[in-house]
């Protein structure tokens, strides 16, 4: 009887060969957490679609953060949960908005130790939900829109943010942040554009964590799902126009686009593991039918390959814990 040559089962053999020539390996270094912070709450709250992710009050922001830093995480994205709207989303740029206050409480809690980044959108401020300002016929006035970012902008920096997140797929956003962040003094914030937004169905739970008030869609400004080489061009103004990293978002539908993307540019590329990515393999592990520390992993892992070596996901600080261990 023959027997082939080559074997690559022998690579396989027992978990520390596996371990040895693995060729992709997530870092804790390399997630980021992104957590949510409600205006006068008094204790947490569990946001029911997403389990195990809570709305925070400012103490717990507080302390959330140090877990994450104690975990090996290499950032943390914030959102505010505002509790007023009004029409043009005036909380996202009031220094004593909620979460320019928590960019401060989270940076005077833990400085450099991880890299604090904060969303740069006004949909959780407006009383409309859109990620922009309104025209009187209630579509999304682009350019006025910009103006309100660069204030945005300026008011984050101001606060303490290391990185600012443009993430209403506006035209001309990333320039437009970048000038206002220069002309203020803050040539160090660095800006993370996301580049590649997709007017997703995989975002209904985060719509829960941040109270949106958004009714219709916002595929007038978020790319079509149909569309890859639009996402190119996309990235690729974005990168022109001054973006220091570039995300995809969804993650796990759009790993194509991920690869593609890091195939096309020199900075680094992140991807969002979006809301109801984390929320169906939880509901689905719930139910027993899957090991959700496996697909935990084994997502993050694919997102990874892919060409994301920055992977926003609510699972970071566990994720984290669970790779120090494996490697």
């Amino acid at each position: 009887m023959s027997y082939p040559e080559h074997r690559p089962r022998r690579l396989r053999r027992n978990a520390a060969v596996r371990r040895l020539v693995a060729e992709t390996r997530p870092a804790p270094a390399e997630l980021v957490v992104p957590m949510f912070v409600k205006e006068g709450l008094t204790e947490p709250r569990p946001i029911g679609s997403l389990p195990g992710v809570l709305q925070h009050t400012r103490d717990s922001l507080r302390k959330a953060a140090v877990e994450a830093v104690q975990a090996g995480v290499g950032g943390i994205m914030l959102f505010g949960v505002p509790a007023e709207r009004d029409e043009r989303g005036a909380g996202g740029i009031d220094p004593n908005g909620i979460l320019n206050v928590a960019i401060r409480d989270v940076v005077s809690e833990v400085g450099d130790a991880t890299v604090v980044m904060s969303d740069l959108c006004l949909d959780e401020f407006t009383s409309h939900g859109h990620c922009g300002l309104l025209t009187p016929d209630g579509s999304v006035d682009n350019d006025a829109t910009l103006a309100a970012y660069a204030e945005m902008a300026v008011a984050q920096a101001a606060a303490g943010v290391s990185v600012v997140g443009p993430s209403g797929m506006m035209d001309g956003q990333v320039g437009v942040v970048r000038r206002a962040l220069d002309a203020a003094g803050y040539t160090d914030v660095a800006v993370l554009a996301y580049a590649a937004k997709y007017a997703s169905a995989f975002y209904g739970p985060f719509r829960e964590a941040v109270e949106s008030a958004l009714e219709g869609d916002r595929r007038t400004y978020q790319q079509d799902p149909a569309n890859l080489r639009e996402s190119l061009r996309e990235v690729e103004l974005d990168v022109a126009e001054g973006a220091d990293m570039v995300m995809v978002k969804p993650a796990l539908p759009y790993l194509d686009v991920i690869s593609a993307v890091r195939a096309t540019v020199q900075v680094p590329v992140a991807a969002y593991q979006v809301s109801g990515e984390y929320a169906m393999v939880e509901a689905a592990a719930a139910n027993g039918w899957i090991d959700r520390e496996q697909v935990m992993l084994e997502t993050l892992t694919s997102i990874r390959r892919a060409g994301a070596q920055i992977i926003l996901t609510y699972w970071a600080v566990e994720a984290a814990e669970l790779l120090r261990q494996r490697y």
